[in-house]
């Protein structure tokens, strides 16, 4: 983390002082969350696997706790949210070992991106490459059409939903890199598993994703979030 980083929120926090992403309490320019909030939060220890994925890695189990933070972002309050995210999934980075040479943010549809007016999964990459020193390409996947919530369909559905539903801008600044995949929710890691099968597919080397949050595999019909 740069001085010059650290030296802007500081500054920003003067003007509008940090909050806890779940609870909207004041809280300190560097801290994520309040010390409440954190003490209920469950840390993700699981070993989920995804093909042509080398490692999967969440911060935190999704769960009523950490929820709020989430729905705030969806709800288009990005608020302290990506930092907090962000820089926490930057250290189970390191903490893993992974070096990567470029970001992908999991894209969304342009007419849900300009409803929200940002894509919460590119905020919190951004946040990721800050710590990590990584470059985050934002525009190397794209989701070429709107797609049914996931959390509606059975597994089959799932790929049919998501199938040829993204696409890679310029292949030539994917080749032989290293990858890491940035998104806020995992459920089932069918669109995760997309995004990295497109991505090996045009000439990635290795592929990594991290999420802010894994979920228990939801029931059809859950009101939950899923991707």
């Amino acid at each position: 983390m740069s001085a010059l980083y650290v030296f802007l929120r500081h500054l920003t926090a003067l003007i509008y002082p940090a909050r806890c992403p779940v609870c909207n309490k004041v809280i300190g320019a560097m801290d994520r969350f309040c010390d409440k909030c954190n003490s209920e939060f469950t840390e993700y220890h699981g070993n989920f696997k995804m093909q042509k994925v080398k490692k999967f890695i969440a911060v935190f189990e999704y769960n009523t706790k950490i929820s709020p933070a989430v729905f705030l972002m969806k709800d288009g309050i990005s608020g302290n949210a990506p930092y907090a995210f962000g820089s926490l999934i930057a250290e189970r980075i390191k903490d893993e070992g992974i070096n990567a040479d470029l970001i992908v943010p999991v894209p969304m549809y342009k007419k849900d991106l300009k409803k929200r007016g940002y894509n919460q999964a590119e905020l919190i990459a951004k946040e990721v490459g800050f710590f990590l020193e990584t470059d985050v390409a934002g525009d190397i996947v794209v989701k070429n059409r709107q797609t049914q919530a996931q959390k509606n369909l059975t597994f089959v559905q799932r790929k049919e939903n998501l199938k040829n539903a993204f696409s890679v801008t310029d292949t030539s600044k994917i080749k032989g890199k290293r990858i890491i995949i940035i998104d806020d929710i995992c459920t089932t890691g069918s669109t995760l598993s997309e995004v990295a099968n497109l991505l090996i597919d045009s000439g990635a080397s290795e592929i990594y994703c991290a999420c802010a949050c894994k979920t228990p595999y939801i029931k059809r019909g859950d009101k939950n979030e899923s991707r």
